[in-house]
């Protein structure tokens, strides 16, 4: 198997392709390079907690009035060179987060999270003329993280002794298309990380974030380039049937020596 599409393999010597083992998959993601997005900034958008405790502070209020917070967060995904990245904000140069934020009690998941993404990324002014509100297209949940008390620990799953958990974070894939235009806050980073540099890191980005190679792992991913031609794939496709294997093709001159060696004749 190769990376390389079977319509764009050039070498003399390709590869042997064993039967599929796509078995029981999701379908591809398909993913576009960072030239084919636009950013921008805009207006700041301060934290609503000074500090982490003032933010637990806020979580227990919730609690009390709205009960279990909701909260979603999206995977963007787009690459550079054919190696997939994860867009994430940085706030104050230190901490790493995913595009989205606590739903309010008020509003349904899908919509709710769309509102939270056009609040962050959604861009303004001139920058967002030709943009509409919530064109957002949300993939599959990916997973779900767990806050068991009113303390900065999550888990992706539900501890034995807990029968009301504080909070709900689900993390979804959000399917990019082709061409988009992105805004982040004055006061936010917007970062394309290498899912290797996530990889086994949780001392830079914590467990939640060091945790996406994993889970995007059961995807198959077709990198495109600026012309929409797919570059590169994750192997797993077997042959086709009338598949056949590449020849030399001669482009000036008399093709019949080629011929005979490639068994055309």
């Amino acid at each position: 198997m190769s990376t390389i599409p079977a319509g764009s393999i050039q070498s003399g010597n390709p590869p042997i392709l064993p039967l599929d083992f796509n078995a029981n998959q999701p379908p591809k993601v398909r993913v576009y390079p960072f030239s084919n997005y636009t950013f921008g900034v805009k207006e700041t958008q301060p934290e609503e907690d000074p500090s982490v405790i003032a933010r637990l502070k806020r979580l227990e209020e919730h609690f009390a009035e709205h009960g279990m917070r909701r909260t979603c967060e999206g995977i963007l995904v787009c690459h550079e060179h054919n190696q997939p990245h994860i867009l994430m904000l940085q706030i104050a140069n230190a901490f790493f987060k995913l595009p989205g934020d606590y739903l309010r009690p008020e509003d349904g998941e899908i919509q709710g999270f769309k509102t939270r993404l056009d609040e962050r990324l959604a861009p303004v002014g001139r920058l967002g003329e030709d943009e509409k509100d919530g064109e957002w297209e949300i993939g599959e949940c990916l997973s779900q993280w767990w806050r068991p008390n009113f303390e900065t620990f999550m888990y992706p799953f539900v501890p034995a002794h807990v029968t009301r958990p504080k909070e709900c974070k689900k993390i979804y894939l959000i399917h990019l298309p082709k061409n988009k235009v992105l805004s982040v806050p004055k006061n936010m980073k917007l970062l394309a990380v290498p899912l290797f540099e996530l990889y086994e890191n949780s001392g830079r980005y914590g467990p939640q974030l060091s945790a996406i190679p994993h889970i995007l792992s059961r995807y198959n991913f077709e990198f495109v380039d600026e012309d929409g031609k797919v570059v590169k794939v994750t192997p797993g496709d077997g042959p086709k049937a009338g598949d056949q294997p590449p020849k030399t093709k001669v482009l000036v001159g008399d093709d019949t020596d080629m011929k005979e060696e490639n068994g055309t004749n």
